[in-house]
C-alpha cells in the first residue's frame, strides 16, 4: 500500500489518502504500507503534523525492529521539510543496523 498524508495536495493515482498523522500511523501499524509521502502543514497542528509520523516510524524502527517503508517528504515549508528529512536519515540509519527479509525479492 502507498500512503499520502496531506490536506490540499490531489492524491496520486494508487495512493490511498489520508489527512491525519494517526490515521497514517494507524496503517503503517499494519505493516502493509510500503511506501509513505508526507505534508508537514495540515492544516491542525494540535492534530499533528508529518513530523509526528516520521518520529513514530524512528521511534518503531529503534524500539520494535519495525521495517519502514520508502519515504517521502513531498512538504513545501522548506525548514519542517528539511528537518523531517533528517529524521528520514536517522531512520534509514537505524533500518541499516537492523536485519529484514527481502520484501517481494526486491
Amino acid at each position: 500500500m502507498k500512503v499520502f498524508l496531506d490536506d490540499e495536495r490531489l492524491t496520486p493515482e494508487g495512493w490511498h489518502r489520508v489527512y491525519w498523522p494517526d490515521e497514517a500511523i494507524e496503517l503503517l501499524d499494519t505493516g502493509a504500507v510500503e511506501e509513505i509521502s508526507l505534508d508537514h502543514d495540515l492544516g491542525d497542528d494540535a492534530r499533528g503534523t508529518g513530523y509526528d509520523v516520521i518520529l513514530w516510524i524512528e521511534e518503531a524502527v529503534a524500539l520494535r525492529g519495525f521495517r519502514p517503508p520508502k519515504i517521502i517528504v513531498h512538504s513545501a515549508n522548506s525548514p519542517a521539510a528539511d528537518k523531517m528529512r533528517a529524521g528520514v536519515l536517522a531512520i534509514e540509519r537505524l533500518a541499516a543496523t537492523n536485519s529484514f527479509p527481502e520484501r517481494d525479492g526486491t
